[in-house]
Formats: C-alpha cells, sequence, structure tokens
C-alpha cells in the first residue's frame, strides 16, 4: 500500500493513499459521530447539521459553495451514519486546494442562519415522508428500533418531523462543538495525491477546528434486545427481515460472520437464493447481510415476497439457518473468501472505494489495514468455527421481526423462536 499517515499537534489525522496514472483525487472528512451520538431531544439533529453545513459560511454562500466546486468539474456531498459523518469530495489533482478549502469552511464557519434553517427543516420533512413511503426503508428503520429498544442506536437518522421542526441554530451549535473534534476527526485522500502537501493545507485550513470536548457526555452503550415490528399496508409484497445478535467490529467473530452472511445469502450461489429463489421461486430478493457497530453488531435475512408466498418462505429461510449451523462445505468458505478478496482489489481502483475504506479502518482500528492482513484473518476461518458460530447466533440471541406489507400471513415471533429452539432442530431432523 502507498498509504501514509501523520496525526497533527491538534490530534486530527490525516492518511493519503497514492494511486499511480490517476488524475483525479477523492478526499474528505470523516467524523467519529453519528446518530447515536444524540440525546433524547436530538434525534435527527446530527443528519439536520451535515444538511446545514452545505447552506452557507462566514465566507461563502450556498450557492457559491456549490457553484465553486462546479465549476471545476468537481462534486461534494456528505452522509451520515449511526457512527459516523462524511464529508467528501471528488476533484482533479489541481483542484485539490480548493475542495480542502471548501470542506474546511463548511465544518468551520457555517454560519446556521434561521431562514436556510427553516428551509432545510422542510427539505428533511419531505425526505422523511419519502422514506416512510417506502416500505424497504420503514422495514429496516423498524428492524433496528426492534433490535435496540429505545436507545439512540435503534433511532432512525433522519429523527421524526416533531424533533426536526423542534431544532434551534444554538442546538445544532452545541451537537457540533461537542462532537466536531481534531480528535475525531480523520481527513483521508486517495488517488493523484502527495501526502506531505496535503498534510500543510489540512493543518492550515482546519486550524479553528477544536482540539477536543471538554465535557462528559457518552453515548449511551449499545444492548441488543430483540424485539417485533409489523405493519399492515395494501402493498404487493411482504418485506421481510429477521434478525439476531451479530459482532462488534472489535469481536473475534466479526470477520467469520462477513463470511457466513456471504455462505447464507451473499451472492447468486448463496444458499439463500439458491434454495429461495431458484428452487422454489417464492421470491426476488433475498439475502443475508452482517454489519457491525463498535459495541454490538446485527446478524439479519433479507426478503421480499407476495402474501401467498409468504407462508412457505419463513419456514424455509430457518431450515437453511438450522442446515448451516450443521454443516458448511469448504468451498463455500473458499468462495465467499474470493469474493471478498476481490472487493477489495476493485477497491484499490476507485480512489473514492479507498478513501472510504481507509476511513473505516482507522475510525474502527486507528491503523490502516493491508489486503493481506484482511485475507489472513479469512484464511483462518473453518467449516468448523462457522458451524459454531451459527449456532450461537442463530439459537442463542433474542430474534428480531420486522415485515412492512400484507403480513396477515406471517407467522408469529414465538413460532419462529420455537422453530430455532432445541425443541424445534430436534422435530426437523426427525421429520
Amino acid at each position: 500500500m502507498n498509504v501514509e499517515c501523520t496525526r497533527l499537534p491538534s490530534g486530527l489525522t490525516v492518511v493519503t493513499e497514492k494511486m499511480p496514472h490517476l488524475e483525479s483525487v477523492a478526499l474528505g472528512v470523516w467524523i467519529k459521530s453519528g446518530s447515536r451520538d444524540e440525546t433524547a431531544s436530538e434525534h435527527g439533529i446530527a443528519h439536520l447539521l451535515e444538511h446545514m453545513a452545505f447552506k452557507g459560511t462566514s465566507r461563502r454562500s450556498a450557492r457559491q459553495i456549490a457553484e465553486e466546486i462546479e465549476n471545476v468539474g468537481g462534486e461534494v456531498n456528505a452522509a451520515t451514519s449511526t457512527e459516523t459523518t462524511s464529508y467528501y469530495a471528488r476533484v482533479l489533482k489541481d483542484d485539490v486546494p480548493l475542495a480542502i478549502d471548501i470542506l474546511a469552511d463548511i465544518l468551520t464557519n457555517s454560519l446556521l442562519d434561521e431562514t436556510e434553517l427553516h428551509r432545510e427543516k422542510h427539505v428533511i420533512l419531505q425526505e422523511i415522508g419519502a422514506a416512510m413511503d417506502t416500505p424497504d426503508d420503514v422495514v429496516f428503520d423498524k428492524f433496528s428500533s426492534a433490535a435496540y429498544h429505545d436507545q439512540p442506536i435503534g433511532r432512525s437518522i433522519l429523527g421524526t418531523p416533531e424533533s426536526v421542526q423542534s431544532f434551534t441554530p444554538q442546538q445544532i451549535r452545541d451537537y457540533l462543538n461537542r462532537n466536531y473534534t481534531a480528535d475525531k476527526m480523520i481527513v483521508v485522500a486517495a488517488g493523484a495525491v502527495e501526502h506531505d502537501v496535503i498534510v500543510r493545507q489540512v493543518e492550515e485550513q482546519f486550524a479553528g477546528v477544536p482540539t477536543t470536548y471538554s465535557g462528559d457526555f457518552k453515548s449511551a452503550p449499545a444492548h441488543y434486545s430483540g424485539g417485533e415490528y409489523r405493519e399492515k399496508r395494501d402493498l404487493m409484497d411482504v418485506q421481510l427481515l429477521i434478525g439476531f445478535e451479530g459482532r462488534a467490529y472489535h469481536a473475534r467473530d466479526f470477520y467469520a460472520s462477513q463470511i457466513l452472511a456471504n455462505v447464507l445469502g451473499g451472492g447468486m450461489s448463496s444458499r439463500l437464493f439458491q434454495e429461495v429463489r431458484e428452487h422454489r421461486g417464492l421470491c426476488y430478493s433475498v439475502y443475508a447481510m452482517h454489519w457491525g457497530f463498535s459495541d454490538s453488531g446485527v446478524f439479519a435475512i433479507h426478503a421480499a415476497t407476495g402474501q401467498d408466498d409468504i407462508p412457505e418462505l419463513v419456514p424455509v429461510i430457518l431450515e437453511e439457518l438450522r442446515k448451516v449451523a450443521n454443516h458448511i462445505d469448504t468451498s463455500e468458505i473458499d468462495r465467499a473468501r474470493t469474493q471478498i478478496r476481490a472487493g477489495l482489489l476493485m477497491a484499490q481502483e476507485s480512489p473514492a472505494a479507498r478513501a472510504s475504506q481507509i476511513a473505516r479502518q482507522m475510525l474502527l482500528y486507528g491503523r490502516p489495514i493491508p489486503n493481506e492482513e484482511l485475507m489472513e484473518r479469512l484464511s483462518k476461518i473453518t467449516s468448523k468455527r462457522l458451524v459454531d458460530l451459527s449456532g450461537r447466533l442463530f439459537f442463542d440471541t433474542p430474534i428480531t421481526l420486522s415485515a412492512v406489507g400484507p403480513v396477515n400471513n406471517l407467522i408469529s415471533l414465538d413460532e419462529v423462536e420455537t422453530s430455532l429452539s432445541v425443541n424445534g432442530m430436534l422435530q426437523a431432523a426427525t421429520s
């Protein structure tokens, strides 16, 4: 890897990866703060701040921010997640100073103007409405809420209409001052970069960022509880999620859980796709996923199917969970490892993908991780280990069920739990 890392005296970390033969650069600021860092009265404020950062600074109007980056053919955007917020740009190599200047400007000099805030609240209310009209968005939001009941980590990132409308500029500043500090920030640039040049520009432009927060606020720890949400809607299909407690990023079984998700439902050759869609034709889409947080995680199966097929679909999915807890062939693990390796190598051809990948590794592990090291970790995952993990994931943790659509024919959470109990497994083995 052509990765270099410098920690500035302020605590802000700058990481670059030089990618030969490129003429462009993807760069951004990743902040170790997201929706779970909100207080109860701040639900949705992390996402609102991300929007407001582009709505004018002491040096630029909202229109000037957009025009200056697009005048050089570049683009700038941002995203809020549960545990991080990112602001990023893509420009040609000669325009990197401008991109750094704009990113620093919106993060240190935002006006948070009352008029702009009123306007942007209206935009986010429309975004919330659009999400509520999208069943596959709703089913994921409600799944998180059921899995982490009454916790910041389980709340929707967008907030509610009531919470968004309640925010004042001062509340946004308070959240910004508490979370947007140098010790929580990583600046990453990938592409046609010179590390020392990037470091000097970042140190100059981000000099106004506070070093750290002196208060005593701490994000609430996650406690996976499991639970159920079902919403009857007049739709053509049912959006369904069945989930379990997964593994945190630093847990021993994190990478094993990634492999298991791939084997079970990670592609067209996976067990769920072959059995549920190809063999039985019960749905168009079915897949498994595992995503981790800093102190918890979720393993889930998502499917979408018509109400007439749901009575057959769910038992088939549960049967595949029982099967994977009994045997996993080495060839399946090898295929999953190969797919992950291909994804890692393909990401190296995209500066945006590499910048994002490096940023995640820095925030989670404090260092960039070479692909060779990741593959070495994956190479140690055996069939026995995955079978053992499957038993602990699917039979030893509370279940979370979320469904939206014509759910009349969907079995109860109790029935799902019984099917995955020891008795249920014995019945399946003798049937």
